[in-house]
């Protein structure tokens, strides 16, 4: 006859192995819901650049002109152009990616430089003077 232990620890592996398994797939979605985030916001910030380029690069045609080339670009880019803005030569955008349930929203400008047409004085040499 077999007797029964109470306080034994019988079947104790299993549910430590059972949270054991719980605690990493809760740690692997954290993982990957952060890698979404940062896909998201690296792709929205690649769209906006673009974008704000492409602006820029057809502003003198007009503002339609050059927010319909910025979103065209950002949708090449698989984002969305949310706000255009061009003033003069200078372009503003803001583009919007979706990577999952996770959006991000950057904005981006472009235009010429404001010291476009100023010699530029060369740096120093470290230890010695500039020429």
């Amino acid at each position: 006859m077999r007797r029964k232990r109470w306080g034994g620890d019988e079947g104790s592996a299993t549910v430590w192995a059972v949270f054991a398994a719980m605690a990493l797939c809760t740690v692997f979605a954290v993982v990957i819901a952060m890698a979404q985030v940062v896909v998201a916001r690296h792709r929205a910030g690649g769209a906006a650049d673009l974008a704000a380029l492409a602006a820029a690069d057809h502003a003198l045609r007009g503002a339609t002109a050059a927010c319909g080339s910025a979103r065209r670009v950002a949708a090449a880019q698989d984002a969305q152009l949310v706000r255009c803005a061009v003033r003069g030569d200078i372009a503003d955008v803001t583009a919007r990616a979706r990577t999952g349930p996770f959006a991000s929203d950057i904005r981006a400008r472009a235009g010429p430089s404001a010291e476009e047409g100023r010699s530029v004085e060369p740096i120093p040499e470290p230890g010695g003077t500039a020429r």
